[in-house]
């Protein structure tokens, strides 16, 4: 009965909610449209983003400002799900928001790497990240050097690590974002405990996050060792340090797998494999994403009144947006609509 009376709230926002997210028709009727314009105007008619696409100058139809509209919904739905949150829920959508953080962060250094003529545009994330978030935007728009991008981090849990890599004067962008990834996990992994005194709800979350460390590793090994050809200790050193099904020992088999044919014999033999029934029709990423789509509603479908309801909410919010991006991509480069609904790919709700 708690976590009912706890969780009522919420529950029927986010049914409210997701009853606005776009539909398989809609995402099929989406990759026929030939221009921004078009998918503005497609936009314009949803209620999830009526409101923001209304308000764009016609001078600011183009991809980029569409995806920072996109990116408003997301924040806006967060909002929502926060204020009708418990304190202990709110406690959760905090360790939650790290992966808005580090999102935020990685594009930063894309720009301070990239040396762009105009460095940032995160006007549209300010009043989100200064209400919700301990980064300063205000500081992170000054930085012009990874040096002073750091320092403006100053403040904040990501200094220390990525202080080390800046100290070291051989870093690339590659080794910033791989850092930001690894301690993002270690630290989600570490205090979902501290965060989580209900038991469903520490077991909900420590299989969904122990899920996703296994399947990003999983798919860290093959993209090394397809597209790399990476040695094992090499391979060691980008992937998560922690495990949840994926035994050590398989693990390690993965890593040290002489032949990318090899490790896909390997891979039959993991939990994930016979789970998910993962096979060589899909790419490693359509794999990740539709694993863990089905575990999200899986989680959601056992326990809606968890925080199961808020984070496969705020997954099918993000997948949506990257699906529409996706998009957004296709028809920038004149695909046809074939062609952009193989790239979308994965489950559509």
């Amino acid at each position: 009965m708690g976590n009912l009376m706890a969780y009522s709230g919420i529950v029927t926002k986010v049914r409210a909610m997701q009853a606005k997210l776009l539909t398989r028709q809609d995402f099929e009727n989406i990759a026929s449209l030939r221009s921004v314009p078009e998918i503005i105007s497609y936009l314009k008619e949803k209620p999830a983003y009526a409101d923001l696409m209304n308000q764009m100058d016609v001078s600011l139809y183009h991809r980029r400002h569409v995806e920072k509209i996109l990116y408003q919904s997301l924040y806006d739905d967060y909002t929502r799900i926060f204020r009708f949150a418990g304190l202990e829920q709110k406690k959760f959508l905090k360790l939650y928001l790290k992966r808005y953080e580090v999102d935020l962060i990685n594009y930063c250094f894309r720009i301070v790497f990239n040396h762009y003529d105009k460095p940032f545009d995160l006007d549209y994330k300010k009043e989100f990240f200064d209400k919700y978030s301990q980064i300063s935007i205000e500081k992170l728009i000054t930085s012009r050097s990874i040096g002073e991008l750091v320092d403006n981090l100053q403040s904040t849990e990501y200094y220390a690590p990525l202080r080390k890599l800046r100290d070291s004067n051989a870093a690339t962008l590659f080794d910033y974002d791989l850092a930001l990834e690894l301690y993002y996990f270690s630290t989600v992994w570490k205090k979902r405990k501290q965060i989580l005194t209900n038991k469903k709800e520490l077991e909900i979350y420590t299989r969904d996050c122990g899920t996703n460390m296994d399947l990003l590793n999983i798919q860290w090994i093959y993209r090394a060792k397809k597209y790399y050809h990476m040695l094992p200790p090499d391979i060691y050193s980008l992937t998560i340090p922690n495990h949840y099904r994926l035994r050590i020992d398989e693990f390690k088999a993965l890593v040290e797998a002489p032949t990318l044919e090899e490790f896909e014999h390997l891979l039959e033999g993991t939990y994930y494999a016979r789970k998910y029934h993962i096979d060589n029709s899909k790419t490693m990423e359509q794999l990740y994403k539709e694993c863990l789509m089905h575990l999200y509603l899986s989680d959601r479908r056992g326990n809606p009144y968890s925080i199961a309801t808020i984070t496969t909410y705020l997954f099918l919010k993000e997948e949506e947006i990257y699906k529409l991006t996706t998009a957004l991509e296709c028809i920038r480069y004149g695909l046809s609509s074939r062609e952009t609904l193989g790239y979308l790919g994965g489950v559509i709700q």
